[in-house]
């Protein structure tokens, strides 16, 4: 697996990526100068819509899914970071039974410190009739959870699992944002699998790195390496077949992937019309260029027969 060090490090850029591209309009999202401080760095355009149509495309599958289940579903955010998605699920009226957030021991004590020091974050979990238990790296409320624990170490996974009260019995959604490609492919299968084996009903959102055989990506990797980030899971990232096989090779029913060319023209485009006048842009090839790297796979199973294979990005 890649560095602990390295790879908490990436976490710290896309907060701050999310931050910036939030404060120039991209979207709304009121909480996440609450968890990570305004950086100096001036991010580019194709970033910006970048991450517009990460948030927004993964933001479509999830609500929908909440939706399906009547909010009756848990969600597990892998390597979680500083996202902010359960207080904006909070505001629209779509929460969970459970939410909880896996991450390094390191980030969600960051994280704990800065929900237990800024009301507007503390008073979205809170529930007048219980409290919250609060450790060093982990948090749990009455349905938001916060865990310290190492994705390859599936017992500790599971333990902490136990711990927040996860039911597997129901409809339960997993998020991975660039998580997977930092842990050797075999071990990823092994997570992979371990969810299919133990979630009947289970939903997967990954946006990760995909075509990275080409020298596009062998520059993403090398600029990586550079800041001692391997990507030991890219084996995984060579196709959308190859993202795709890693979900239906372990115990899923059926797997679907967009590159995110293909997400962003998928976006409703009111929305989009809107976020272009944000920022020009000189070199549009070169946001295709790079969401062509980048793609979003969703990945299902469904023993009850809910309508798991109904959900995708359309806008009906």
């Amino acid at each position: 697996m890649a560095s602990e060090e390295a790879v908490i490090a990436t976490n710290d850029d896309a907060a701050q990526c999310k931050r910036y591209a939030v404060e120039k309009g991209y979207w709304v999202d009121p909480y996440i100068s609450l968890m990570i401080s305004k950086g100096t760095a001036h991010h580019a355009p194709e970033i910006n819509r970048g991450y517009y149509a990460r948030i927004t495309s993964i933001r479509i599958l999830l609500e929908k899914f909440i939706r399906l289940t009547n909010r009756k579903c848990q969600v597990v955010n892998l390597g979680a970071g500083y996202d902010t998605t359960f207080w904006k699920l909070k505001d629209a009226h779509l929460t969970p039974e459970k939410f909880v957030e896996i991450d390094f021991a390191p980030v969600t004590s960051r994280k704990c410190h800065h929900i237990k020091s800024k009301r507007p974050l503390l008073d979205k979990i809170t529930n007048e009739d219980e409290d919250i238990m609060l450790s060093q790296s982990d948090l749990h409320s009455a349905n938001y959870h916060i865990v310290g624990a190492n994705l390859v170490d599936l017992a500790e996974l599971d333990k902490k699992l136990q711990q927040s009260g996860i039911d597997r019995s129901i409809p339960t959604v997993f998020i991975s944002e660039c998580v997977l490609v930092y842990i050797e492919a075999n071990k990823s299968a092994k997570l992979i699998k371990w969810i299919s084996d133990n979630f009947p009903t289970a939903f997967f959102i990954n946006y990760e790195q995909v075509n990275m055989g080409d020298r596009f990506g062998q520059v993403m990797i090398d600029n990586l390496k550079t800041r001692d980030c391997y990507l030991y899971g890219v084996s995984a990232c060579d196709s959308l077949q190859s993202q795709m096989q890693r979900f239906t090779s372990n115990g899923w029913r059926d797997a679907d992937a967009l590159e995110m060319n293909k997400v962003y023209n998928c976006l409703p485009q009111s929305e989009i019309k809107r976020i272009e006048k944000l920022e020009l842009m000189d070199e549009r090839e070169l946001m295709e260029q790079l969401f062509s790297h980048y793609c979003l796979v969703w990945a299902y199973k469904d023993v009850n027969n809910i309508g798991l294979e109904e959900i995708d990005l359309s806008q009906s």
